[in-house]
């Protein structure tokens, strides 16, 4: 990367990446070829180079900053050295996690939706995956346009006038939004505009989202079907009329309906003062169909790494783009380093991510979809992502309670199952179905959100009618199980459900004292024969102190402080490490 500093000098930067023989090439393009550059000359040169690293830093600073400690210590990174063995250790971590190859995913609200190869394969290519952010726009021109294509065609989908690429999550999105919302109210001197109403059934993010960006925080309820109570919205706006900024609506809501009273919904927030943030979470039923814009709303965050294909999960990059009105345009985001091309200059916010384009080099993935599918394409994906889950809810209501539907009975792009009558019946939890599922060859749904003791499905456009079936009747088999404990067949405690999921090294012991076939077990259903059998690696462990203590997959830690202080190893800690390490490990 370089930059122009005068009209007679300009700044390189360089990485680890480059060599004196990238410097000698730099030095030989000025020169010309009539004066080429000797090793003795390129040393010169090299030696009246800043100094790299902290030694250029003041000498406190330099002190205070420096390393002290020893670093990649751990021995992973000191075993591969040969190709074949890096892509055997590489295949050997995917080998462990069951994902989209073995079977779908149904977590709900998530989108778990194809990420296609000719999608992904731009992101590899130098052009994007080098660049750094704040490269010169004039040497990043087709990054620049691909920006602009995708705000407008962003804006297409959302309806809204102006986009911001900025936000690197859904949860940045909508911090980003709300800023947004109070920098309008600011401009216009409402700046004692601090409340936000949260309904119960908008995405878990938005109440964190609305602290963070110092607003107080107004819950409001749901009805027996799970939409928002609207006489208690109405009041509850009508009370805080004169402080009122926001509302934050997720549409479909996560209860898997449509809120029918939505536009009445946003209209009670404009009459008393309000804007009308719509999480773009749940997009996937949206697009062609709908809009946020078109439902009444003044702004909305788009999860590109879920309705729009991105791969996500495992702590890779996300985007959470927000679109606005064009009242709202002159307040998004842009950068001090390198201005936003699109942002008003004057009226900004500051930026909420590093780099003025957030994670830039995964946004080909976006483009390439967008434009592959194009509008066609995109209603098409939101009908079937519906399609699949009023399909797989009419096969399994028979056998379970579908918690809310609309006035014609159906759902959006997902639906909850309720398993809170089978803890009274047997003594099954959502756990232990979730767990079972495993035994299954299926990931889990979401479980017990955004209501205690229920699955939530989403099985998005990408998955057969051959998938869903099997993941149905994977559920209906559950069921069954389920009913042989509720009428005594089964012991309560000591049963398939209770003890899932089964690993290979359970099922293969020469003990087996469980009252129930090795082949009930791990071969429950007579696909797993013909498809291939997914080992999951760990049984059943204490989920609650999981979630309350950390357990490490590295060595324990006394061992790892010796290997950075140079002191004595110790014996791999206690008993407790060693199992807690092995069982995260494993």
């Amino acid at each position: 990367m370089y930059g122009h500093l005068s009209p007679r000098s300009l700044a390189v930067s360089f990485d680890e990446t480059h060599t004196r023989d990238d410097l000698q090439q730099l030095v030989c393009a000025f020169r010309g070829p009539e004066r080429p550059c000797s090793s003795q000359e390129l040393e010169a040169i090299a030696a009246k180079l800043p100094p790299s690293g902290f030694t250029c830093l003041e000498p406190s600073l330099a002190h205070a900053f420096e390393r002290k400690t020893p670093y990649l210590t751990h021995p992973v990174f000191h075993e591969y050295r040969t190709e074949h063995k890096m892509v055997r250790y590489i295949h050997q971590l995917a080998a462990k996690d069951l994902s989209l190859v073995h079977s779908m995913i149904p977590l709900g609200s998530c989108t778990m939706k194809l990420n296609a190869t000719s999608e992904m394969m731009p992101v590899s290519w130098p052009e994007f995956a080098l660049p750094h952010p704040f490269t010169p726009p004039e040497q990043m021109r087709g990054y620049h346009r691909l920006f602009a294509d995708l705000e407008k065609a962003l804006a297409d989908i959302t309806g809204f006038a102006a986009v911001s690429l900025q936000p690197n999550s859904g949860a940045q999105g909508e911090y980003a939004g709300l800023l947004t919302f109070l920098a309008y109210h600011k401009a216009r001197g409402q700046q004692q505009r601090k409340v936000c109403i949260v309904p119960t059934s908008a995405h878990g993010t938005n109440p964190a989202s609305a602290k963070m960006a110092g607003m107080h925080i107004i819950p409001v309820g749901t009805d027996a079907k799970g939409n928002i109570d609207i006489a208690e919205l109405r009041a509850r706006a009508e009370q805080n009329r004169e402080h009122l900024a926001a509302a934050m609506i997720t549409y479909p809501s996560t209860h898997g309906v449509f809120e029918e009273g939505i536009k009445e919904i946003c209209e009670i927030i404009h009459a008393n003062g309000g804007l009308v943030y719509i999480d773009g979470a749940n997009l996937n039923a949206q697009m062609g169909l709908t809009s946020p814009a078109e439902i009444g709303g003044d702004a909305c965050h788009l999860n590109l790494h879920k309705t729009l294909t991105i791969p996500h999960g495992g702590g890779g990059p996300g985007v959470g783009a927000i679109a606005v009105t064009e009242a709202l345009a002159p307040f998004l985001p842009s950068h001090p380093v390198q201005p936003v091309a699109s942002a008003h200059s004057d009226s900004a916010i500051g930026p909420v991510a590093a780099a003025p384009y957030g994670s830039a080099s995964i946004l080909p993935i976006v483009w390439m979809f967008v434009h592959m599918m194009g509008s066609d394409g995109l209603r098409e994906a939101s009908e079937q992502a519906i399609l699949n889950a009023n399909y797989m809810a009419a096969r399994l209501s028979p056998a379970y309670s579908i918690l809310y539907r609309g006035t014609q009975g159906r759902c959006a792009h997902e639906f909850i199952l309720d398993l809170r009558p089978f803890k009274t019946s047997a003594g099954i939890t959502e756990s232990d179905v979730a767990k079972r599922l495993q035994d299954y060859g299926f990931h889990s749904p979401t479980m017990s959100w955004p209501v205690a003791g229920t699955l939530m499905i989403e099985p998005t456009e990408s998955e057969s009618i051959d998938e869903l079936d099997r993941f149905c009747d994977a559920m209906l088999m559950i069921r069954e199980e389920i009913r042989q404990i509720e009428q005594g067949r089964w012991d309560p405690q000591r049963n398939p459900l209770k003890n899932a999921p089964h690993t290979a090294e359970v099922v293969m012991s020469d003990t087996w004292d469980r009252p129930y076939p090795r082949e009930v077990a791990a071969y429950p259903a007579n696909w797993l024969y013909t498809r291939g059998k997914f080992w999951p690696r760990t049984s059943r462990i204490d989920d609650v102190y999981g979630d309350r203590n950390l357990v490490c997959s590295c060595p324990p830690v006394p061992e790892m402080m010796a290997a950075t202080t140079g002191g004595a190893p110790s014996k791999s800690g206690s008993e407790e490490d060693r199992a807690r390490t092995a069982v995260a490990s494993s």
